[in-house]
């Protein structure tokens, strides 16, 4: 369980609508992906690097749509580039993870060149804010109203975060953008795949079809 006693006043999550839609384990998961928010700095003093495994999978009853996530690995702590990058293509491995999504905007190319060196075989996408945090993670508390974020076990300090978030006012916190990351990308392709399903051609009428290429097979194309 995380340690806030009471819901803080003005911030996106709370505790009891996480523990709404906790889950001791998942269905298998269609995809799988690592959202890493890196430190800027090493030491004591620095910030985590913030790694939360995130996948896309059914519904727990086992329905296909809407798609359903999982949180289902929190690897974030204070460390080396090096320890942070062993930790990323830990879980990368052991999740059988699909792609790690990097935030850049401090780090740059350094963020890959840093994973790289320590493997080269996974895919990965950076990612940059180009807006603000709340424009950001807006979206995905509208996920977990919607009772379709599921948190795998518990997450102590990950949801003390995510509970202690007040837009403006809160310091940014390095798990709960890990975690944005992270769904952000996954609910990105299920909302990428609506649409082109609503885009697929669907025949209401066979007779018509058949009207329409008829007449289109006598019109004059030449002239």
């Amino acid at each position: 369980m995380a340690e806030l006693l009471e819901d803080r006043p003005g911030a996106l999550w709370t505790l009891k609508a996480i523990e709404a839609d906790r889950l001791r384990e998942s269905l298998p998961l269609w995809r799988v992906v690592i959202g890493v928010d890196p430190a800027v700095s090493s030491g004591e003093d620095s910030a985590e690097w913030g790694i939360v495994v995130v996948g896309m999978g059914p519904s727990p009853s086992g329905a296909g749509y809407p798609y359903h996530f999982y949180v289902i690995d929190d690897r974030s702590g204070k460390c080396s580039p090096l320890e942070a990058a062993a930790s990323v293509l830990g879980a990368y491995k052991k999740h059988q993870a699909d792609r790690v999504v990097a935030e850049v905007n401090n780090g740059g190319d350094l963020v890959e060149a840093v994973l790289r060196s320590v493997d080269l075989n996974f895919a990965y996408r950076p990612v940059r804010a180009s807006h603000g945090k709340l424009t950001r993670a807006e979206p995905i508390t509208e996920l977990y109203e919607q009772h379709r974020v599921h948190h795998v076990g518990s997450f102590p300090t990950l949801e003390d975060q995510m509970c202690d978030y007040v837009p403006t006012v809160s310091k940014s916190p390095d798990r709960m953008d890990a975690l944005v990351w992270a769904l952000t990308e996954l609910s990105d392709d299920y909302e990428q795949e609506m649409i082109l399903d609503c885009y697929e051609p669907v025949s209401i009428s066979p007779e018509l079809d058949e009207m329409d290429r008829l007449a289109d097979l006598m019109m004059p194309w030449d002239i």
